[in-house]
This record gives structure tokens, sequence and C-alpha cells, in this order.
């Protein structure tokens, strides 16, 4: 019993250790790999280097089929480069498994110490979580060490043979165990390394150790299928077609897994080389194989996965993937994602808004309201996603990025209800009453409205790439914006005073609406702030103290 303890503390310190490595690189290098990724579907075989490099630098398969389910669900990517970097992935995950089993006993503690110091002498930094990373090296190769350890007992165990005699002679039934091994650890690389070790020490034979190994590569896909099973119809045929590309392979390489386990022990191989050997050759060959076959396999999956009928009105949010929660870089970019989303929403608003003003178009109005509708229903969902990303994992520039999103969530959410009240005002007090505005005062309110339409485009812009240049004009904007709405209030007032009818008629509406305008500039223009404030660039003034957004008077 004692035994078998420690054998499977042995394998939870192994998925442990996978499961560090595969979360501090995402930290690290998360918002690269995902450009690398991104970046690399020009052609098939870009996206397959892409692939193994990437799989091969977070030792997870997993994690890439995630990043690449996202991308491909928002439309970024097409499937069949996809397909391309999943095959590439497969590969990726197969080479690190051989380094990975190469008697590398004398650098785990290296690894361990080295990684500790590094951690703990750097938490709350980059350094830091490449630290961690360091040590979950060092605990796969300590915990590979303490299997093998563990499982020599069980060789002279009679109750451990007649367990373990249980996989011999069923291939379906030595499949599945090794596919739920890699589900329950979340691990293909767990899974092989684990069979690899079983064989060596003699626990299992040879035959169902390399079963065991496609049985992992199948379960593999199987975690690529669910880790996709809340995404769009696009998002889950990446995990569609990774698992079809995996059943293919297994179908043809089973019957000959009996002629290809006596051509390992013909030429001599130790069990644990000959098993992580054929795991390399087995990936490598069914996936250089399957490369050109990427396009009608994205056909078959587009045929077997239809893309679900349109919903009409209902809005869902299309980057807030749950599964990238793990990786606090890659959430803040999904969050960050789906706000320029609002913000491309609100600007359909704010066009919809001039003829509303200008033509009393009744049927631009209803169309307002229901995007504010939407813009509520995505604040809230970003929202929460952002209440789900641990703070205590951010660096201190990802903890400003985080403030930055919520706060551009906030002040795009008041702009929504700003222009929908605007609306409801023009309604009431102008298409009700069938008036209109002067036309001096309409002059006044076109061009108020396209320097905020400009405004709100540069706005987005500067959080999108914090450029310092682009958050100068803005603020130099909103200084020259808040002038003209002055200068327009008195040209309203001399036109009152000198008896015009249409201005006497829409005079509480027409200030309401420049009012109404310098306040959406403002919230606006907030994005300005973080930059200039990282620039060292804000003034001891009121613009400093406003420098977290909202409107100023």
């Amino acid at each position: 019993m004692v035994t078998l303890l420690n054998l499977l503390a042995a394998l939870a310190l192994l998925v442990w250790g996978t499961h560090i490595v595969r979360t501090d690189v995402l930290h690290v290098y998360g918002t690269q790999l995902r450009r690398v990724l991104s970046h690399s579907v020009s052609r098939t075989g870009w996206a397959f280097a892409a692939g193994v490099g990437v799989t091969g630098l977070i030792q997870s398969s997993n994690a890439t089929a995630v990043i690449v389910s996202g991308f491909v669900a928002s439309g970024l990517v097409a499937l069949a480069p996809a397909l391309a970097i999943m095959l590439g992935a497969d590969v990726g995950t197969a080479l690190m498994t051989a380094v990975l089993s190469f008697d590398l006993s004398w650098v785990c503690p290296l690894l361990i110490f080295c990684g500790v110091i590094v951690y703990l002498s750097r938490r709350s930094t980059r350094a830091g979580r490449i630290g961690r990373a360091v040590i979950g090296l060092g605990l796969i190769l300590l915990a590979l060490d303490l299997i093998e350890a563990s499982t020599r007992p069980m060789t002279e165990s009679a109750g451990m043979e007649i367990l373990f005699s249980t996989l011999t002679g069923d291939r379906l039934l030595d499949v599945t165990i090794g596919a739920l091994l890699a589900i329950l650890t979340y691990s293909s690389l767990a899974t092989v390394l684990l069979s690899a070790t079983l064989a060596a020490a003699g626990v299992i034979s040879l035959p169902v150790a390399l079963c065991m190994v496609v049985g992992a590569n199948l379960g593999s896909g199987a975690l690529a299928m669910m880790s996709a099973s809340r995404l769009n119809p696009a998002g889950k045929r990446v995990g569609l077609g990774s698992l079809l590309f995996r059943l293919g392979g297994a179908a043809v390489v089973l019957p000959f897994i009996g002629v290809l386990a006596d051509g390992i022990a013909a030429l001599g191989l130790d069990a644990r080389v000959g098993v992580v050997g054929f795991h390399v050759a087995y990936n490598m060959l069914r996936c250089v194989l399957l490369l050109p076959l990427v396009q009608p396999m994205a056909r078959l999956c587009e045929r077997l996965l239809p893309d679900a009928p349109d919903e009409g009105d209902a809005v869902r949010p299309r980057h807030l993937d749950p599964a990238a929660m793990d990786t606090p870089t890659l959430a803040l970019a999904n969050a960050a994602r789906e706000v320029l989303r609002v913000g491309d929403i609100i600007e359909s608003m704010l066009v919809g808004l001039l003829p509303v003003i200008r033509d009393n178009d009744q049927a631009r109005a209803r169309i307002i309201r229901k995007l504010d509708d939407d813009v509520d229903k995505l604040y809230t969902e970003i929202k929460m996603y952002l209440a789900r990303v641990s703070r205590k994992d951010l660096a201190d520039a990802e903890i400003r990025r985080w403030t930055e999103i919520i706060t551009l969530t906030i002040n795009l959410e008041q702009a929504g209800d700003i222009i929908e009240r605007m609306v409801r005002v023009i309604e009431s007090k102008k298409i009700a009453k069938q008036r209109s505005l002067s036309d001096e005062g309409m002059d006044e309110i076109t061009e108020l409205h396209a320097r905020l339409l400009s405004s709100l485009r540069l706005g987005l812009s500067v959080f999108l790439n914090s450029d310092l240049r682009s958050a100068q004009r803005l603020l130099i904007e909103k200084e020259a914006f808040r002038d003209l709405e002055r200068a327009y209030a008195k040209t309203h007032l001399v036109r009152l005073a000198g008896g015009t009818p249409q201005s006497i008629e829409t005079s509480s509406l027409h200030l309401d609406l420049i009012s109404d305008m310098k306040r959406l500039h403002s919230l606006f223009c907030s994005t300005a702030y973080p930059v200039l404030d990282a620039a060292g660039m804000l003034r001891r003034s009121r613009l400093s103290t406003q420098a977290g957004g909202g409107e100023s008077n």
C-alpha cells in the first residue's frame, strides 16, 4: 500500500511540475507566444513549425489548443492553419518527452536550488516567474526518479503483478487507460513518461506501454475538445480536427503494436528508450504524413460542426475565453479585445445619433436603444470576467493594464447610457413636438459630433497601442473641444437674444446636447491619462487628479 501511495505521490509531483512550467511560461511569454501563433498562419509549414516551437516551450499541447481555438473562434485564424499548428503541437510534445527522458538526475537539484533562490528573491517580478518555471522543470525530473524508485518494489510484489497483468492482451483496454490517465493528469507528457518508466521497471510489458502512449495521444485530443466546449462551433472544430487526426493515426498503428514491440526488443533498446522513441517517431511520422490533409480535414469539420443558426438580436462575448483564466496574461488580452468590441458598438451608436438629431429618424433611435442594451450586457460579462482574473498572480504592469481595461469598460458603458439618454431627450423634446434646430445650431452640433467621433477612434487606438504622441493629441483635442463647447453655448445665447424662433423652441435641447457631448468627449479622452502618467508627463494639476478617467467639467 505504501508503495502504491509513493507512486501516486510521484505521479502527482510530475503533474504539478508540468503545470507550473506551463502556467509560468505562458504568464511570462504568453503575449509573445500568441503573436507567434497568430502571425505564422500564412503557410502551412510555418504554422506547423510554430506549433512545434510554442508547444515545446510550454510543454503542453492542450495549452496550445486553448490559444489556437480562441483564435479560430474569434475569426483571427482560419481552421486549416490552426490544424497545422495542432499537428506541430503534437510533435513539440513528443520532442520534449524525449528530452525529459534522458538521465538528467544531476540537473534536477541544480534546477530546484537555483529556481528557489531566484523565485524567493524576485517573487513578484518576471524573473521570479521564470524561477518558478525552472523549479517546475526540476520537479519533473525529480518525479521521474521517484516513479522509477517506487516501481521497483512492484516488480517483486505478487499483488501488483496480478493488478498490472490485467493490462495485457486487450489493446483497446490499454489505450483507454492511457487516454484516461492523460485526461486525469491533464498531460499526455506525464502519461507517456509514466508509461516509459513503468515499462523500464518491468511493471508493464512493452506492448502495453506502447498502447498507453497511443491512448495518451487520444486523451490529449479529448482534452482539446473539452477545453473548446464553451466556444462557438468554429472554435470547437480545432479540437475535433485534432482528435480525428489522432484517431486516424491510432487506427493505423494499433494493429502493428506487437510487431513494433518485437522490433524494439530485437534492437536491444532499453524499454524506456523504446517507449519514448516510439512516441517521437509515431507523432513525427503521423503529423508529417497528415500535414497535406489539413484542408480536407477543415472541410470535414465544417460539415460535422456547422455554424450555429443566427440568433438575430442576441449578443454574446466573442473573446472572453474561460479556459484562459489559468493564464492571467492571456485573460487580460481577451478582455482588452472584448472592450474594443464594445468601443465599436459605441461608435455605431454615435454614428446613428446624428441622423436622429438632424432628420428625426426614429428607426435609428430604436437601433441605438437596442445597441445600448448590447453594451450593458457586454459590460457585465467583461466585468465578471475581469473579477475572475487572479490579481495576485499579476505583475505590476499587468495590474495597471487590468485597471485600464476595467476603467475603459466603465467609461464606455457610461457613454452608451449618455447616448441613449440623448436619444430619449431628442424624441421627447424634438421629434414628438415636430421641432427642428436652426441651421447655425445644426452646424454646431455636426461639428461637435465629428470631433467626438474622431476622438473616440483615437482614444481606442491609444488604449490598444499606448502611443504617447496620440495620447498628447487626445488631451489637446480635449482642451479644444471644451473651448468649442463654451463658444457654441455663447453663440446659441446670442441667437436666443436675437429672437431666432427655432433657437427659442429648442434652447433647452440644444444646450443639453452640447453638454452631453462634452461629457462623452471627456470619457473618450480618459485613455490618454495612463499613457501620459507612465511617461511622467502628467502635470500636477487637475489633469493628474483625473488620471483614472471620468469627465471634467
